[in-house]
């Protein structure tokens, strides 16, 4: 499970998943750290970093049980779109990362982005939504912690979107050059 670490919840006190947790802030590293010796949470590594560079560099292919990604910075200005996240290269590189039955979870406040990471989401080929009530249970938990974002949100009168995207061995569309 990796997991940008802002909104870590308590599912991950379970002994039982191991979890990496990437964050690109030191604060952000910081008050993780502190809630990890504080808690008494073992089973926490955490990478500084950006996460798509450490996908890229330092991630094996089929390598995860699943990513999160709560409330990722919305960049809702046009000409910044280009610094958001979750991009259709990222959903590629995360698919690559995972394994097959892996789980995607995302959740944003953000209406307009909610509905390009779903778009995105929906386009690559590795990727299907997981649908509630599947015989097949998901490899990890779909609970997710309330985070500070969120909480935000959901003052300013924000509905929350949440996605949950299966990896797939085998593309859904063929891919013409």
């Amino acid at each position: 499970d990796v997991e940008r670490s802002r909104g870590l919840g308590d599912v991950y006190k379970r002994q039982d998943i191991n979890v990496l947790a990437l964050e690109v802030y030191k604060p952000g590293m910081a008050q993780l750290l502190a809630r990890m010796v504080r808690e008494d949470i073992p089973n926490i590594r955490l990478l500084r970093g950006d996460a798509v560079d450490i996908m890229e560099s330092m991630l094996p292919s089929n390598y995860l049980d699943g990513v999160r990604v709560f409330f990722p910075d919305p960049w809702p200005k046009a000409r910044h779109h280009k610094r958001r996240l979750l991009q259709p290269g990222t959903f590629e590189l995360i698919a690559s990362v995972m394994r097959p039955g892996g789980i995607l979870h995302v959740a944003t406040d953000h209406a307009e982005y909610a509905e390009f990471i779903e778009e995105t989401g929906d386009a690559c080929r590795y990727l299907i939504r997981r649908h509630e009530g599947l015989a097949t249970p998901a490899p990890m938990s779909l609970q997710r912690p309330t985070t500070k974002f969120e909480g935000k949100g959901l003052r300013e009168g924000r509905a929350i979107h949440e996605l949950s995207l299966i990896h797939i061995s085998e593309p859904t569309r063929p891919l013409y050059i």
